[in-house]
């Protein structure tokens, strides 16, 4: 990585720079010399470069993570929360700058950015005192003279796979939750967002992690999954992407009695019954709808709205999505990026496509803007059918299907057709009805009347074709450590 100074990184003056490997320690290029191209999302140029790994390469990752694992599970807990503390405080001094990096190559508002660096330095922190608290436990033995113990140790070193939606979020879960266990790291990053998460492995360095202990590398997705889960050295994967691609490489990690946590995609139902406050169900839902330009996970895709309340939620919701202002993440007016890439361009214009043919109706938006970047409008569908690809395919982007229905069965059926089961969300201002549909929703994520996910204190992940076990709360260091059974004749 063209090494920029952190006194910049605090303020405006940042520079888009190349980013490089970082293996056992240093900062270099690949073996081959090779490079992929960076491009900024709002105006389609190419910005920078970032190095390509190779085998040898990845090679020199494990045997650094095998070196870094055998002497970071010796430092204590309290030394490891120690040093996580003063990698989430870097974080936040150089957020600024981060921010801005982030903006130049994945697009999102610069605010957004800059909260992303800011909840990321939340979940360090969270699960730095975790670590502090991994306890162990005795249990009661039935004779006297034994004694029994549940010790917990780190599983090894991870290997951690990530998408390009939220540069820093989706690693900083994974990195903390593997350091805060003693255990060693392989990143391998998103190659159309390179320099956020470089900056933040540069924030654990200089706060005093040990070579070896965290790697970050870019490449050939495929070619680096297959050959990083196939090695002996690594212990457990976690990735955070889509189904298909979630599922080869569970299959491969079971091929090789590899540990794994899978956080997938969704399609995310958002149900608006009769008695809920419509107008503040509206503005919460546009607002989550278009974060990151609908480029989320756990974004609302599907608006199954009750019929009584339709126009009315229906009105709303055009007003909220008439009044983004679409632009360059940099321009403080702007309130939604471009998506992230030409093909989530496409993507949104064949979902329109298809929508349109089977009947539904583009009140709003429905089309790319300009033809400089990757924007798209806020769209707004009504009059959807079931049958259409958006009612069965996670969007991605910023299109939002309204759909009515009449009553609690049919909303509870609809909510649960899919195969996913990532995120839901309800409206309603009757507590039989919240307890109901929370109950009745096959879901990892209920969130009733507000959006509260995604909090470091609080669990996160799907079931069903979403995905298994959990990136935050309490649950999510579990995976990252073995339970060691000891019974001891006094």
């Amino acid at each position: 990585m063209d090494r920029i100074d952190p006194k910049l990184l605090a303020g405006a003056e940042v520079r888009y720079a190349n980013t490089h490997l970082f293996i056992d320690g240093a900062w270099c290029e690949g073996s081959g010399g090779r490079t992929l191209p960076v491009v900024n999302p709002a105006t389609g140029e190419q910005i920078a470069t970032v190095a390509r790994a190779e085998i040898a390469d990845l090679d020199r990752a494990l045997a650094a993570s095998d070196k870094g694992f055998r002497q970071w599970r010796k430092v204590g807990a309290f030394d490891r929360y120690k040093i996580l503390r003063k990698a989430a405080d870097l974080m936040r001094e150089r957020a600024e700058g981060i921010g801005r990096l982030m903006t130049m190559e994945q697009g999102k508002p610069l605010v957004e950015a800059k909260l992303e660096i800011m909840a990321g330095a939340d979940t360090i922190d969270w699960f730095a005192e975790e670590g502090r608290r991994a306890y162990g436990r005795v249990i009661p033995s039935r004779a006297d003279n034994v004694m029994q113990l549940v010790i917990r140790e780190p599983v090894g070193p991870v290997a951690a796979f990530t998408p390009w939606n939220f540069p820093v979020n989706q690693i900083v879960r994974k990195l903390s939750a593997a350091l805060t266990t003693g255990c060693s790291i392989i990143i391998k990053a998103p190659e159309e967002t390179p320099a956020s998460p470089a900056q933040l492995v540069q924030a654990f360095v200089d706060a005093g992690v040990p070579a070896g202990v965290v790697q970050l590398v870019y490449g050939v997705p495929s070619e680096i999954s297959e050959y990083l889960i196939k090695s002996p050295i690594i212990r457990k994967i976690t990735f955070t992407g889509s189904t298909p691609v979630g599922k080869q490489l569970a299959a491969l990690a079971g091929a090789h009695m590899k540990r794994v946590t899978m956080e997938l995609g969704g399609h995310a139902p958002a149900i608006v019954f009769d008695d809920a406050d419509v107008p503040r169900a509206a503005k919460l839902l546009a607002g989550a709808k278009y974060r990151n330009a609908g480029q989320v996970c756990v974004s609302p895709t599907r608006f199954l709205v009750q019929e009584k309340v339709l126009d009315e939620f229906t009105e709303h919701f055009i007003a909220a999505s008439r009044a983004l202002k679409v632009g360059n993440g940099l321009e403080a007016s702007t309130t939604m990026g471009p998506l992230a890439n030409p093909r989530r361009s496409a993507a949104m214009e064949k979902l329109v496509d298809d929508a349109l043919a089977k009947g539904a109706k583009v009140v709003t938006g429905g089309s790319r803007i300009g033809d400089k970047g990757n924007f798209f409008e806020p769209t707004v569908l009504t009059g959807v059918s079931r049958e259409t690809n958006i009612m069965n395919d996670e969007p991605f982007g910023p299109i939002s299907p309204i759909v009515a229905f009449k009553t609690f069965d049919e909303v509870a059926t609809e909510a649960n057709r899919l195969p996913w089961g990532l995120a839901s969300y309800a409206y309603t201002t009757s507590l039989k009805t919240a307890g109901a549909i929370s109950s009745a929703i096959e879901s990892g994520m209920v969130s009733i009347n507000h959006h509260g996910l995604a909090l470091p204190e609080t669990p996160f992940g799907g079931v069903k074709d979403s995905g298994y076990g959990s990136e935050g709360g309490s649950e999510a260091i579990d995976s990252y450590l073995n339970f060691k059974f000891v019974t001891q004749m006094m």
